[in-house]
């Protein structure tokens, strides 16, 4: 039944078929037109409806029921053509969003919502329509170049720091989108938008700062300053971007003064070079002084302990011998006595020897005659242990007298 509908359902709408605009051989409403000539659209319009007619088993009869089959076979005929034209219309309406993508869906122009990823369907137009907005991208917006770097736009690039100076910069902003709504219908000439945010930015933070900053230390921290920056102005003009990353790709002085600034810059590298070296000279030359300063003072810290403490010993020594000397006046003092001489002879190399006939001989050197003795000894020679006394002993005689063994016992009673 179905086959048999679609058969007859075929050549109302097939081009091939030649009876297409001249009508039926049962309809006795012939064209009057040349068979040559285009047919009339009323022919046209009757021809359809024998068509439809035909294909519901049905046959004009007379004038009167001939006329009302046409107009029933026409609304018919309208009705098939509406459905038809429906269902392709409907299934226009169905769309694919590939991943990392969003579908925009606006209702006679305006945003309703925003389809995810996958196949959708909407109404199809006039009464909505899509629009496919990549958010994943990231895209990119140069500012003070174009292309190159070597391509300066000097109207963007050059600005004027905290200190008075002007100086050179291009940079890139990269972004993606969080919002496809906001980013399609809040502002106009997004890219531009995005580039004229990003210069007023750099041009802000860049006015607070001095150039020595903005070319050296200060280049990251300047780029993050105009991220910061620059997501605020965007969030507040609803853009529905979101930075991502701000590079700098040159920050020089401008291309006139630039040999200038060079060998001001060379300069300093050389004050710096140079205070340095004089530092490191310092931190080698200091340590060692204040060593030796230390060491100066730690000597001295120990002599005068030593002589305090020798000092004091003697202090005591003293009162102990005060004590001994008051107890017995005249056994100290012979003991004193003989401490002193023990003392003083113990550093000397000559030897008094007292005899009984009150002669004092004194022989010298004993300690060349003991070193002597000492080196014959090894060599095992008898003549040199003999010789050596007669020939390297000089001898001294000296003879005392009554009045001088007198005069050598009253000095010991005075002492």
């Amino acid at each position: 039944m179905r086959i048999s509908f679609l058969n007859r359902l075929r050549p109302l709408f097939s081009l091939n078929d030649p009876q297409w605009g001249r009508g039926s051989k049962d309809s006795k409403h012939e064209s009057k037109k040349p068979e040559d000539g285009p047919p009339e659209l009323d022919q046209l319009w009757r021809d359809f409806n024998q068509s439809i007619a035909k294909m519901f088993g049905k046959s004009g009869g007379g004038d009167n029921g001939g006329s009302s089959n046409d107009s029933m076979f026409a609304k018919i005929g309208f009705g098939v053509i509406l459905l038809v034209f429906g269902f392709f219309w409907l299934i226009s309406g169905f769309f694919i969003v590939q991943e990392g993508q969003t579908g925009v869906i606006t209702t006679f122009g305006k945003y309703s919502y925003q389809a995810n990823p996958g196949f959708n369907w909407r109404w199809p137009t006039p009464i909505q329509a899509h629009e496919i907005v990549n958010v994943l991208q990231v895209r990119t917006v140069e500012v003070g170049y174009r292309n190159n770097v070597k391509n300066k736009q000097p109207k963007e690039a050059l600005m004027l720091t905290d200190d008075e100076n002007i100086i050179d910069i291009q940079f890139a902003v990269q972004y993606k989108l969080k919002d496809a709504a906001k980013w399609l219908y809040s502002n106009r000439d997004q890219e531009e938008m995005i580039r004229q945010v990003a210069e007023t930015a750099i041009r802000e933070i860049v006015g607070r700062s001095k150039m020595d900053f903005v070319l050296y230390e200060g280049r990251e921290k300047v780029a993050l300053d105009v991220n910061v920056l620059m997501q605020q102005v965007l969030d507040r003009y609803e853009s529905g971007a979101q930075i991502t990353n701000v590079t700098m790709q040159a920050v020089q002085p401008p291309e006139q003064v630039q040999a200038a600034f060079d060998d001001a810059v060379k300069a300093g590298q050389d004050k710096e070079r140079q205070k340095n070296e004089g530092q490191a000279y310092a931190n080698d030359v200091i340590p060692k002084a204040r060593g030796e300063a230390s060491r100066l003072l730690q000597d001295a810290e120990g002599y005068r302990s030593k002589v305090v403490a020798n000092a004091e010993g003697n202090v005591a020594r003293f009162k102990q011998v005060l004590v001994e000397y008051q107890k017995a006046p005249a056994v100290t003092r012979d003991r004193m006595y003989l401490e002193t001489m023990q003392q003083i002879f113990s550093s000397t190399t000559k030897l008094m020897m007292d005899a009984k006939n009150a002669n004092n001989m004194i022989y010298l050197p004993l300690d060349k005659l003991n070193l002597q003795g000492e080196s014959t000894s090894k060599s095992n020679t008898s003549s040199a242990l003999n010789t050596a006394p007669t020939e390297s002993m000089p001898t001294v005689e000296v003879r005392g007298t009554k009045d001088g063994r007198a005069r050598d016992s009253r000095d010991r009673e005075s002492r």
